[in-house]
Protein backbone atom coordinates (compact mmCIF):
# COMPACT_ATOMS: atom_id res chain seq x y z
CA UNK A 1 0.00 0.00 0.00
CA UNK A 2 1.25 3.46 -0.92
CA UNK A 3 2.21 5.84 1.89
CA UNK A 4 1.24 9.40 0.91
CA UNK A 5 3.35 10.80 3.76
CA UNK A 6 6.42 9.31 2.03
CA UNK A 7 5.37 10.80 -1.32
CA UNK A 8 4.09 7.48 -2.63
CA UNK A 9 1.17 6.99 -5.03
CA UNK A 10 -0.62 3.72 -5.80
CA UNK A 11 -0.83 2.84 -9.50
CA UNK A 12 -2.55 -0.29 -10.75
CA UNK A 13 -1.20 -1.94 -13.90
CA UNK A 14 -3.24 -4.81 -15.33
CA UNK A 15 -4.92 -5.25 -11.95
CA UNK A 16 -1.63 -5.41 -10.01
CA UNK A 17 -0.99 -2.57 -7.54
CA UNK A 18 2.38 -0.82 -7.68
CA UNK A 19 3.92 1.91 -5.54
CA UNK A 20 5.26 4.94 -7.36
CA UNK A 21 7.46 7.68 -5.93
CA UNK A 22 9.46 10.50 -7.45
CA UNK A 23 12.84 9.93 -5.83
CA UNK A 24 15.78 12.16 -6.72
CA UNK A 25 16.93 9.56 -9.25
CA UNK A 26 13.42 9.31 -10.68
CA UNK A 27 13.25 13.11 -10.97
CA UNK A 28 16.59 13.14 -12.80
CA UNK A 29 15.28 10.45 -15.16
CA UNK A 30 12.10 12.45 -15.67
CA UNK A 31 14.03 15.62 -16.42
CA UNK A 32 16.06 13.72 -19.01
CA UNK A 33 12.87 12.36 -20.60
CA UNK A 34 11.34 15.82 -21.01
CA UNK A 35 11.85 17.10 -24.52
CA UNK A 36 11.79 20.75 -23.50
CA UNK A 37 11.62 22.76 -20.35
CA UNK A 38 12.26 21.92 -16.73
CA UNK A 39 10.44 20.10 -13.96
CA UNK A 40 8.95 23.42 -12.91
CA UNK A 41 7.58 23.87 -16.43
CA UNK A 42 6.01 20.43 -16.05
CA UNK A 43 4.46 21.39 -12.71
CA UNK A 44 3.06 24.54 -14.30
CA UNK A 45 1.55 22.53 -17.17
CA UNK A 46 -0.26 20.29 -14.67
CA UNK A 47 -1.42 23.24 -12.58
CA UNK A 48 -2.91 24.93 -15.63
CA UNK A 49 -4.28 21.76 -17.25
CA UNK A 50 -1.98 22.07 -20.28
CA UNK A 51 -0.20 18.74 -19.82
CA UNK A 52 0.16 16.18 -22.59
CA UNK A 53 -0.20 12.42 -22.59
CA UNK A 54 3.59 12.34 -23.01
CA UNK A 55 3.88 14.28 -19.73
CA UNK A 56 1.59 11.77 -17.99
CA UNK A 57 3.51 8.80 -19.36
CA UNK A 58 6.90 10.27 -18.42
CA UNK A 59 5.71 10.97 -14.88
CA UNK A 60 4.24 7.50 -14.43
CA UNK A 61 7.38 5.79 -15.71
CA UNK A 62 9.66 7.88 -13.49
CA UNK A 63 7.42 7.36 -10.45
CA UNK A 64 7.07 3.64 -10.99
CA UNK A 65 10.82 3.28 -11.46
CA UNK A 66 11.34 5.32 -8.28
CA UNK A 67 9.12 2.75 -6.57
CA UNK A 68 11.23 -0.15 -7.83
CA UNK A 69 9.45 -1.10 -11.08
CA UNK A 70 11.87 -2.33 -13.74
CA UNK A 71 9.78 -1.54 -16.83
CA UNK A 72 10.18 1.00 -19.60
CA UNK A 73 7.78 3.53 -21.14
CA UNK A 74 6.93 1.11 -23.95
CA UNK A 75 5.71 -1.39 -21.34
CA UNK A 76 2.97 1.00 -20.27
CA UNK A 77 1.61 1.18 -23.81
CA UNK A 78 0.29 -2.38 -23.53
CA UNK A 79 -1.15 -2.38 -20.00
CA UNK A 80 -4.45 -1.32 -18.50
CA UNK A 81 -3.80 1.50 -16.05
CA UNK A 82 -6.28 1.62 -13.19
CA UNK A 83 -8.79 4.39 -13.77
CA UNK A 84 -7.91 4.66 -17.47
CA UNK A 85 -6.54 7.92 -18.87
CA UNK A 86 -8.17 10.00 -16.12
CA UNK A 87 -6.72 7.75 -13.41
CA UNK A 88 -3.28 7.94 -15.05
CA UNK A 89 -3.42 11.75 -15.18
CA UNK A 90 -4.60 11.91 -11.57
CA UNK A 91 -1.75 9.63 -10.42
CA UNK A 92 0.78 11.73 -12.36
CA UNK A 93 -0.52 14.93 -10.76
CA UNK A 94 -0.39 13.33 -7.29
CA UNK A 95 3.21 12.25 -7.89
CA UNK A 96 4.19 15.82 -8.69
CA UNK A 97 2.25 17.28 -5.78
CA UNK A 98 3.72 14.84 -3.28
CA UNK A 99 7.27 15.19 -4.59
CA UNK A 100 7.23 18.96 -4.12
CA UNK A 101 5.03 19.26 -1.03
CA UNK A 102 6.58 20.73 2.08
CA UNK A 103 6.76 18.51 5.18
CA UNK A 104 3.44 18.59 6.97
CA UNK A 105 1.59 19.44 3.75
CA UNK A 106 1.55 15.85 2.47
CA UNK A 107 -1.95 15.22 3.79
CA UNK A 108 -3.17 18.22 1.81
CA UNK A 109 -1.49 16.94 -1.38
CA UNK A 110 -4.08 14.25 -1.98
CA UNK A 111 -3.21 12.02 0.96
Amino acid sequence: MANPFAGEVAITLDGVPHVAKLTLGALAELEGALEAGSLFDLVERFETGRFSTRDVLALLVAGLRGGGWQGQARDLLAVEIGGGPVGAARAAAELLARAFALPGAQAQAGG
